[in-house]
C-alpha cells in the first residue's frame, strides 16, 4: 500500500492560508467560520419546523433579510438574538458551554 506523505492536515490547511493559531488572522477566520456554522444550524433548525425565513422572522419581530443574513454567516448576531430565535422563534432549547 503506498503511503500519502504529500497530504496535508486540516490544521497546517489553516495555518497556511488563514495564519498560525492567535495570530489576527486566524482569529478572524475562525470567527467567520463560526458564524458560518451558526447560520447553517439555524437554516437547518427553520427548515426541520418547516418556517420560511419570512415567517421565522414575524415569530421575533425581525425582517427576513436580517434572518437571510444570519443563515449566511453575515451578520454579528448577539446572544439575545440567537436565544428568540431558537428558542422563541423555533422552539427549541438553548444551551451554552465552554471547553
Amino acid at each position: 500500500m503506498k503511503e500519502h506523505l504529500d497530504i496535508t492536515s486540516a490544521e497546517e490547511h489553516f495555518t497556511r492560508y488563514h495564519g498560525a493559531p492567535g495570530t489576527k488572522e486566524r482569529v478572524e477566520f475562525e470567527l467567520k467560520a463560526k458564524a458560518f456554522l451558526i447560520g447553517e444550524l439555524i437554516k437547518e433548525e427553520r427548515r426541520l419546523a418547516k418556517l420560511t425565513q419570512e415567517q421565522l422572522a414575524d415569530k421575533i419581530g425581525a425582517k427576513k433579510s436580517f434572518i437571510s443574513r444570519i443563515e449566511n454567516g453575515h451578520a454579528d448576531i448577539q446572544l439575545s438574538t440567537l436565544y428568540r430565535i431558537l428558542e422563541i422563534g423555533l422552539g427549541k432549547k438553548l444551551e451554552l458551554s465552554v471547553h
